[in-house]
């Protein structure tokens, strides 16, 4: 699968939107990848998540984890089809944190799985909590790269979609753009 076709796909399923969102990074940006209109398709969800596990299959991967609420969809698909456990971390009182019950073992292989990566922060989070438990970082997979190849987790990462969009700090908004009115789709506040 190329870039394109996923992109495509992203097009078809009305879940590349446009108008002025602010995303999860803080940024403001004319288009905005809506990963849960994609994901709610079966066939789709599958077909991603075969992609980034048949990159990764050669490794041993016992734990793959995602940032909640984006990645979790996908991780667990991937996970599945990896054999893998699979749980997500959460944010309390602004620190990414594993709740529920979830675990990451000492030396335990993990994989890390997002949807979609702009600055990369929650991915970073993720990474961090997966080094304090003393667990060993297999890699990063995600769907769509909107930094373009520019966000480097320092491991093996890999991702459908490479595409930069175009995104502004609040300072540098064009007039064009702040005529829309502004939503905020991301999942950050939950």
């Amino acid at each position: 699968m190329i870039g394109e076709e996923v992109i495509e796909i992203f097009k078809k399923t009305g879940a590349l939107l446009e108008g002025h969102f602010i995303l999860t990074s803080g940024y403001h940006s004319p288009h905005y990848f809506q990963c849960a209109k994609v994901l709610q398709y079966p066939e789709y969800n599958v077909m991603f998540s075969r992609e980034i596990a048949s990159h990764f299959r050669g490794n041993k991967i016992d734990v793959v984890i995602s940032p909640a609420i984006g990645g979790i969809v996908l991780g667990t698909e991937i996970g599945r089809q990896l054999n893998a456990r699979t749980i997500f971390g959460e944010r309390e009182k602004g620190i990414m944190t594993l709740r529920r019950g979830f675990e990451i073992k000492k030396n335990e292989n993990v994989l890390v799985c997002e949807d979609v990566v702009t600055t990369g922060g929650s991915v970073f989070e993720i990474i961090e909590l997966v080094k304090s438990y003393a667990a060993n970082l297999v890699g990063v997979g995600f769907i769509i790269d909107r930094s373009n190849g520019i966000v480097d987790f320092k491991t093996d990462q890999f991702s459908l979609a490479k595409m930069e969009v175009i995104k502004y700090s609040e300072t540098e908004i064009p007039a064009y753009l702040s005529k829309i009115p502004v939503t905020k789709p991301g999942s950050r506040t939950i």
